[in-house]
């Protein structure tokens, strides 16, 4: 692994770029971009990917000065998915237990993250790269992005993505990615729900600075606390959210930032988070 600086960009932009033959890490700013950078397989998710995306993601992730993580590809294909290769009868089932089980920890990687995770995405993203897309917590794309579970065209239903796709658009749409494998549209993906916002690609960059530098206003524990929350509910029946809610924002308003958060509006002042 390598270390180099880009040039004629300030360091307090960017202190930190780190290469290696799966990903490019840059930190700087508050903000890590993680980039897929292996286009001889448009990006798969081979086991090696998925490890060095794990390592990538937890990296110092309680680094209160670390405030956004961004995920990023090289090339026309965000994610092909999964390496086929890899799923051969030759590999053994111990291998592909192996595979399925690392790409449940990179999935839980990212929701558990104490950080908001968004996915910038300018190409195709299919089957278990549509998966790791949907998994994000935001997600910007441009308008010639498109999204696909085509799994059983190749004797393989995408079971593992569709719990993804199934969680961010209607069961219909969802159905009809998984049973046809057809892709849909940057514009289609946007009304369904599965991304975030559109935009043109000379735009991706701009728009996914300005929801990070929104996110940077806000205390990093309390966004913590936020998303902890919000992933936990989803799983509760109504009656048990609300329970678990009321336990969790008596916590919040009780926090060093919640207060901080209430004397600043009451004051009429900037609020001065300490991020605990």
């Amino acid at each position: 692994m390598s270390s180099m600086l880009p040039r004629n960009i300030p360091f307090n932009i960017i202190k930190r770029c780190v290469h290696n033959q799966y990903l490019i890490t840059k930190e700087g700013n508050g903000t890590r971009e993680i980039t897929l950078n292996h286009e001889k397989t448009k990006n798969s998710l081979s086991l090696a990917m998925m490890e060095n995306l794990i390592e990538a993601i937890n990296a110092n992730k309680n680094d209160t000065t670390l405030r956004a993580i961004v995920l990023s590809a090289t090339g026309n294909v965000f994610s092909a998915g999964h390496n086929l290769k890899e799923l051969q009868m030759s590999c053994g089932l111990e291998q592909h237990k192996l595979i399925f089980n690392k790409a449940t920890e990179l999935m839980k990687s990212i929701i558990q993250s104490p950080l908001p995770i968004i996915a910038k995405v300018d190409g195709f993203a299919t089957a278990a790269g549509c998966q790791l897309v949907a998994t994000c917590d935001i997600i910007v794309c441009s308008n010639k992005s498109k999204f696909s579970t085509p799994g059983a065209n190749f004797g393989i239903f995408c079971s593992t993505p569709g719990i993804a796709v199934g969680r961010s658009v209607p069961k219909a749409r969802a159905m009809h990615m998984l049973l046809t494998g057809e892709p849909i549209t940057a514009q289609e993906a946007y009304e369904s729900g599965l991304v975030t916002k559109v935009v043109s690609a000379d735009k991706l960059d701009e728009e996914v600075n300005k929801i990070i530098e929104q996110i940077k206003r806000k205390s990093r524990s309390v966004i913590t606390l936020g998303k902890e929350f919000f992933y936990k509910q989803l799983n509760l029946n109504i009656y048990d959210a609300y329970k678990l809610g009321e336990e969790v924002m008596v916590q919040n308003v009780n926090s060093n930032d919640g207060q901080e958060g209430i004397l600043s509006f009451v004051e009429k002042r900037k609020a001065c988070w300490s991020h605990k």
